[in-house]
């Protein structure tokens, strides 16, 4: 499926299990089915399969640009989690999350290359929270935001080269590792095709 969304200059297209994407006035609406993640854990053998979870993505113009967006996720089970996702490769994507971390809503990050790490950065209270995907050249920086004014810088780090992060496929994931799956909902969607005034100052 695909879908065309009026804050963003580019389609999306669904990608991975079935997530029942819609949209209706201004709220993008995803699912997660029972034990969906996207996830490649460091401890295992190099030649496994990557789990998957449903994604929605699209090919954002060259240059650089900030995804946004305000994250609701329907907490039942330990790791839901609503995300920004960014792919340039079958092994080479990362994910921004809003999860259940296990008991506390988090902001949480996942960097796959080959393999993928994982790591908590802070504790949210209530349901939503902003997160923001931004690339400049080969470099793509993660923040997030409890007002959507003020952002706290979670992450930076490349994945492939120019070229590849150039081309790579930006959007929505919605995740359900452990549990019967949730709902998650982003509204207050912007794209924006400038890099941050600053990563640590809070623009």
């Amino acid at each position: 499926m695909e879908l065309r969304l009026p804050e963003l200059p580019f389609p999306l297209r669904s990608y991975g299990p079935d997530g029942n994407w819609s949209y209706e006035d201004g709220t993008l609406t995803g699912w997660a089915g029972p034990r969906q993640d996207r996830f490649v854990p460091p401890t295992g053998d190099s030649l496994e399969p990557a789990s998957d979870a449903p994604r929605l993505l699209g090919a954002a113009p060259e240059g650089d640009f900030q995804l946004i967006a305000r994250v609701t996720v329907g907490f039942e089970a330990a790791f839901d989690a609503g995300v920004l996702y960014l792919h340039v490769g079958d092994r080479e994507w990362a994910k921004l999350c809003f999860e259940r971390s296990p008991d506390e809503p988090t902001i949480c990050t996942v960097v796959t290359r080959g393999h993928s790490d994982d790591a908590n950065a802070f504790v949210v209270a209530g349901r939503s929270v902003w997160l923001r995907i931004s690339r400049t050249g080969a470099a793509f920086a993660f923040h997030a935001s409890t007002d959507g004014t003020t952002w706290t810088f979670i992450r930076i780090f490349t994945l492939g080269d120019e070229k590849t992060a150039g081309a790579a496929l930006v959007g929505f994931l919605a995740q359900s590792p452990v549990g019967e799956g949730c709902v998650v909902t982003y509204d207050h969607i912007e794209y924006r095709p400038t890099w941050p005034d600053g990563l640590r100052d809070g623009s």
